[in-house]
């Protein structure tokens, strides 16, 4: 389950800023999670729960943000959204794509107190 090794990069971060910024408590997380990521959010939300016990964002609420998947499309050289990594270009139809965003996982915010 890697979504458990996320969480714990995710507990460094806010560490890491909560000293820095000198906050006690999270009282939200919000995570930006693109749809080619890879990222079982089920998991992802259980794995929050179990590792931020016992830190600053113990009990925080959890919000992940879904991010569309994008790719270049080299036939018609346009910026297209896809439903599918590997599906073809929804304007043109061509099949030399190259994904541009989607597959990111990153800490949008913090609510903190």
């Amino acid at each position: 389950m890697h979504e458990m090794s996320l969480c714990e990069g995710i507990r460094q971060v806010i560490e890491d800023q909560a000293r820095s910024h000198n906050f006690k408590t999270v009282k939200r997380v919000r995570v930006e999670i693109g749809q080619f990521s890879g990222v079982e959010k089920p998991a992802l939300e259980f794995a929050f729960d179990v590792v931020m016990r016992g830190s600053v964002a113990e009990g925080a609420a959890f919000e992940m943000i879904d991010l569309p998947g994008k790719a270049m499309c080299y036939d018609c050289m346009k910026e297209v959204t896809l439903n599918d990594r590997l599906a073809p270009c929804p304007d043109c139809g061509g099949g030399r794509l190259m994904p541009v965003s989607g597959e990111e996982m990153r800490i949008k915010d913090l609510e903190v107190v």
